[in-house]
C-alpha cells in the first residue's frame, strides 16, 4: 500500500514536496516513481528511482524537480521547485517489483498563473 501526501494550490514559481510513504519494506521494489495525470490527458510519467538511487525524469520537469528516497522511512519524496501552471495534475505514486505494480491514491497539485 502506498500513501501520498503533500499536494495543494501553490502560485507559479513556487514549491511543493510531496512525499509517498510505502507500506512494508521499500526494498520490496525495484523502481519507485511518480506520476501525474492532467485532466483530460492519460497518466504519465514524472520521475523514477531505483533501489540503487538510479533517477529517470520526464524532460519537461528536469532540473526543476527532485525524486529521493529515505530507506529508513520507508519513504520516496518529490521535491518540487519553480512550479508552472502545465504542472498542475493529480500526481500519484507507484512501487514496481517484477512480482507486482502497486499505485497508491493521488494528490492533487494546482499551480496558479
Amino acid at each position: 500500500q502506498l500513501q501520498a501526501s503533500g499536494g495543494g494550490l501553490v502560485q507559479a514559481g513556487g514549491s511543493l514536496r510531496l512525499s509517498c510513504v510505502v507500506s512494508g519494506s521499500i526494498f520490496s521494489y525495484n523502481w519507485l516513481g511518480w506520476y501525474r495525470q492532467a485532466p483530460g490527458k492519460q497518466r504519465g510519467r514524472v520521475a523514477l528511482i531505483s533501489n540503487v538511487g538510479s533517477t529517470n525524469y520526464l524532460d519537461s520537469v528536469e532540473g526543476r524537480f527532485t525524486i529521493s528516497r529515505d530507506n529508513a522511512k520507508n519513504t520516496v519524496y518529490l521535491q518540487m521547485n519553480s512550479l508552472k501552471p502545465k504542472d498542475t495534475a493529480v500526481y500519484v505514486c507507484n512501487a514496481w517489483s517484477p512480482s507486482g505494480n502497486i499505485w497508491g491514491q493521488g494528490t492533487l497539485v494546482t499551480v496558479s498563473s
